[in-house]
């Protein structure tokens, strides 16, 4: 409850929240000077408001030479800790490793179970996110409303695809699942790689989804590439 406390005390300004939110979405570490020029503000504010989100570790910081000669700079990006802001405490993160490791034990039947799980959940999230906009929707209105749904997953997604609209090229910078994954990567990966492919498939009947590049084999981002022949 006190480090809750201390978070939402810091996230109560509003310039060092929209901070913290520039990062979440930067993908990239970040200067005070960049931080200062972004927000119009003095380099001593910036650090200042760095400096309380670090305090609560929601950021992390070394110092880096940056090739350009001089001085060292401060580097700052987010912390892998998570977050937890509810009143009361719940570890749901306790939870899911529960349920998952319960699904696990059961062996293939309870693997094939997760993966079943996973694409159906990725399918559902998609399909209310596309009654709430009630709209006939295009490619980019796919894209787009892919993009929104992932980010409100947590995901800090980049989305980018090619001229003829047959190939999307998905980036993830953040995993939601990456503390029950580091205790059993495979099938996690595999839930979640079932559950990104739910996504497309609910927009994009034929999508293939191919996993290119993985944040757990030391990469910055899991990185995917979406065929689609609709």
């Amino acid at each position: 409850m006190e480090q809750t406390l201390k978070i939402t005390n810091v996230l109560s300004d509003p310039t060092r929240f929209s901070i913290y939110q520039y990062i979440t979405k930067h993908h990239n570490e970040v200067t005070v000077q960049e931080i200062a020029d972004s927000f119009n503000i003095h380099p001593n504010v910036a650090r200042l408001h760095l400096s309380k989100l670090e305090d609560v570790n929601m950021l992390i910081s070394e110092t880096k030479k940056t090739g350009k000669g001089g001085r060292p700079s401060r580097l700052y990006r987010l912390s892998d800790d998570v977050v937890q802001l509810n009143f009361p405490f719940r570890d749901y993160q306790l939870l899911s490793e529960i349920a998952i490791g319960t699904l696990l034990s059961l062996g293939d039947i309870g693997k094939q179970a997760l993966l079943e799980t996973g694409e159906r959940y990725g399918k559902e999230i998609i399909q209310k996110e596309f009654k709430r906009t009630g709209l006939e929707l295009n490619f980019n209105d796919k894209l787009h409303l892919l993009k929104d749904a992932a980010s409100l997953l947590g995901f800090y997604p980049e989305f980018d695809t090619n001229p003829e609209q047959t190939k999307v090229y998905f980036k993830i910078f953040n995993c939601p699942f990456k503390e029950v994954a580091a205790q059993d990567i495979g099938n996690i990966c595999k839930m979640h790689f079932a559950f990104l492919e739910g996504m497309f498939k609910s927009l994009f009947n034929n999508a293939k989804l191919v996993q290119e590049d993985n944040m757990f084999k030391g990469c910055e981002s899991c990185n995917y590439l979406a065929l689609i022949q609709d």
